[in-house]
This record gives C-alpha cells, sequence and structure tokens, in this order.
C-alpha cells in the first residue's frame, strides 16, 4: 500500500482539532515535503501544531521530491506535495487549497481535504464528527462553507 503525501493545512487542522492521529489508522505513512515541515514549524503557526511536530510521529516522514515544477500554479509547500506525490505514485494527496486542488487533479492526483478526512474518520468510527467540526469551527481552519453544509447535512 502507498503511502499519502500530505500539505500544511490538513494536518495543521486536524491537529487543531484533535483528530491528527486519524491519518496513520486511516492511510498508514503520511509523506511531507521539507517546505511543508517548514510551514508546520514556522513562528506564526499555533504552539500546538508546532509542539505536536516536535514529537516527530512515527507515521510521518520529511522527503524531499528530487525535482519541484516551479511552473505549478501553487505555493511552495504546495508544489513541493504535489510534486512528491506524482514522484512516490501517492494513493492520494491531503490538501485543502482549491488552487492546490485543481492542479492536482489535473495531474492525476486522488485529493482528499481535512473535511473529507474527517469523514472517513467518522465512518470508521474514529472521531464524533460534530465534536470535531465544531472545534474546526473555533480554531483558525478556513472552511470551505459550501463543503461543511453538505458534510453537517450528512451528520443529520
Amino acid at each position: 500500500m502507498s503511502a499519502v503525501v500530505s500539505d500544511t493545512s490538513p494536518l495543521h487542522y486536524l491537529v487543531l482539532c484533535g483528530a491528527v492521529d486519524v491519518l496513520p489508522a486511516l492511510f498508514g505513512e503520511v509523506l511531507i515535503p521539507p517546505k511543508v515541515a517548514q510551514e508546520l514549524r514556522h513562528c506564526r503557526t499555533p504552539a500546538a501544531v508546532r509542539d505536536w511536530l516536535a514529537t516527530d510521529p512515527n507515521w510521518l516522514k520529511v522527503q524531499a521530491p528530487s525535482r519541484v515544477d516551479l511552473a505549478l500554479p501553487v505555493d511552495a509547500g504546495e508544489g513541493e506535495a504535489i510534486c512528491l506525490a506524482l514522484e512516490v505514485g501517492a494513493r492520494a494527496l491531503l490538501i485543502d487549497d482549491r488552487k492546490g486542488r485543481t492542479t492536482a487533479s489535473r495531474l492525476g492526483l486522488a485529493v482528499i481535504g481535512t473535511l473529507g478526512i474527517l469523514d472517513a474518520a467518522s465512518k470508521r468510527g474514529l472521531v464524533d464528527l460534530a465534536t470535531v467540526i465544531d472545534r474546526l469551527r473555533h480554531s483558525n481552519a478556513r472552511l470551505d462553507p459550501e463543503l461543511l453544509t453538505t458534510l453537517l447535512r450528512k451528520m443529520s
């Protein structure tokens, strides 16, 4: 089973809502490129996220892509994540940014966002969806209102 590659935001948001441990349960190993690790360590990143990364989870691996396509219309972290996912044949790219998702999909990658991860985790009984969504709403998460509404309707 191939690993998944993650961009910054899914890890960031899953830490903030207390659900980051669903990742190894759902996907096994998660790869992140160096730029994503750097973004997670940034001084403006919430301390909870920086502290979590400092625990060095054994299922999270930092791996640089051998080549980064600078022509991709995304930021540096997303570009590295997309290139790494393509290079390792990742079964999915965990990413929330709309432009990044579109670019990755166009390149043939399966994409899953934070809400999709939480939905899958809920279906496997790993989280209480209402609780983690409430925590996300009270964090700095920028959630797609349309996706959130759809997910909340499924809970009803």
